[in-house]
């Protein structure tokens, strides 16, 4: 799951991520692994980018692996064969923090062979980095920090600065999902849902939405029962189907850009059932 949306910002993100590596905005395109060769290639959490003049060959790793080396070269070699004029850059990314020798290696060696590559530990690298480029925000709280909680309020306050609601829902569910590593279920929706739902578009929508819903409800009881209670608490009841309906809208952009039922759920909160119906609704051509 965390390969999954790491892939997912490189690709939608590849210039962000080209300014933090390479120091400078390039334009990639995928790079499918098929091009390389006949025989299928070992794709664990790999990333080929593709540009005019340069590859980028990216790994993002939970754990370190004793292949890796000997995959670096082999993937260097594959990309020299189909590319012999390229430049290559390879980066190892490990996202969680391990006291493993492997995670210290950058050269594969075998006899007058050697290969050398580049290995980046996140939780080495300065918070700062990952606070400069909307593709990176999900990264900061992996990243070297002594208060993670104040580092995703970070996060959150700068995801709410995204103007594009899409782009703005796919960087919160990527922060949401990669801060599992880190951080306690409990706590990072506690963060994300404050900081985010308080402020984004979506939700001040919906609230002003369910406001106005809520004080036609609540006139209307009001009238009923002859009573203010009444008037209150239709607005309430209003104002929370409002945000429901909120978070149910986030959910349906979630999945129309490919984000899985279960990653869906886990960002929003709603049950599997409910997310599993939106899905069916957006294939139907519902919502």
């Amino acid at each position: 799951m965390f390969d999954n949306i790491c892939k997912f910002l490189v690709e939608n993100f590849s210039s962000d991520f080209a300014n933090w590596l390479l120091g400078k905005s390039l334009t990639f395109t995928k790079l499918s692994p098929s091009e390389l060769s006949l025989e299928p290639i070992h794709a664990d959490a790999l990333i080929l980018l593709e540009a005019e003049e340069v590859v980028l060959h990216l790994e993002f790793q939970t754990q370190p692996k004793s292949d890796i080396p000997f995959r670096m070269i082999d993937y260097r070699l594959r990309v020299y064969r189909r590319f012999p004029l390229k430049e290559m850059h390879q980066v190892v990314i490990y996202l969680r923090q391990s006291n493993s020798e492997l995670a210290q290696q950058t050269t594969f060696v075998l006899e007058k062979t050697r290969h050398e590559f580049d290995v980046i530990r996140l939780w080495e690298q300065p918070t700062s980095l990952f606070l400069q480029y909307p593709g990176l925000l999900p990264l900061a709280v992996l990243s070297q920090t002594s208060n993670r909680v104040g580092t995703l309020q970070q996060v959150a306050q700068e995801i709410v600065k995204i103007s594009d609601q899409r782009v703005q829902n796919n960087v919160a569910a990527s922060a949401f999902i990669l801060a599992g590593l880190v951080l306690e279920k409990d706590i990072i929706q506690q963060v994300l849902r404050r900081e985010l739902m308080q402020e984004s578009v979506t939700y001040q929508a919906s609230v002003e939405e369910g406001r106005a819903e809520g004080l036609a409800k609540g006139l209307a009881k009001g009238r009923a029962e002859g009573r203010a209670e009444g008037r209150a608490e239709g607005i309430q009841e209003g104002i929370q189907e409002g945000i429901q309906e909120g978070i149910r809208s986030v959910a349906a952009n979630l999945l129309r850009e490919g984000l899985t039922i279960e990653m869906v759920a886990r960002v929003t909160g709603l049950s599997v059932y409910v997310v599993q119906q939106l899905a069916n609704s957006i294939n139907d051509g519902g919502e």
